[in-house]
């Protein structure tokens, strides 16, 4: 992968991903010295236009973009970085620079969660708890939950539909989990039929 550096005078803008949700969090610009730091560091680093000098985002608030991935676009002139955010991006506290994420890209972030919460091997974690107890519990799970929503989608308790409709995708996330399956490979049949 080489940018065209001479192309744009020295800098590219470079656009960071979240790599779970998709979510932009920010722009920046990179020349040649930060894209190689980040390269090599895989902490995503900009060329500071305003102080002409390279920072490191997180150095000084600890909000880390670890990269995941870069690509360059068909001109190799401006650079895509996927990457796990330590905390918020944006210095104003939010999770991007762009405003908050959608209800999308907070399903994402539970998925890692409960990726997470897996892994961690946990007894006190009920999403490790119910995982380990097998397919068989997990499936029953999301069953019970399934018709707990349906039985509050015929009555008019607005707030008890939502908690059990977030049960219901909750333990739908685990099963995926235990399939070994995920959003995006359900997102890809649901585009497959919108055609």
């Amino acid at each position: 992968m080489k940018p065209d550096f001479n192309k744009t005078n020295g800098l590219i803008p470079a656009i960071i991903q979240d790599a779970i949700t998709q979510q932009v969090l920010m722009l920046g610009y990179m020349n040649e010295e930060a894209f190689i730091k980040t390269q090599l560091e895989k902490r995503v680093t900009f060329y500071s236009r305003s102080r002409n000098e390279l920072w490191t985002k997180g150095k000084t608030s600890g909000n880390y973009l670890n990269v995941v991935s870069m690509s360059l676009d068909c001109d190799n002139d401006t650079i895509l970085i996927q990457a796990k955010p330590v905390g918020p991006t944006c210095h104003t506290g939010a999770t991007t620079c762009f405003g908050e994420p959608d209800c999308k890209g907070y399903l994402y972030q539970l998925e890692e969660t409960i990726s997470e919460r897996i892994q961690s091997g946990s007894d006190a974690s009920y999403t490790n708890t119910l995982f380990k107890r097998g397919i068989n519990k997990v499936a029953q799970k999301v069953g019970e939950e399934a018709v707990e929503l349906v039985i509050e989608a015929k009555d008019t308790n607005e707030e008890l539909f939502k908690n059990e409709a977030a049960d219901l995708l909750y333990h739908f996330l685990i099963l995926l989990k235990i399939k070994s399956l995920n959003l995006n490979d359900i997102e890809k049949v649901l585009k497959t039929r919108s055609r």
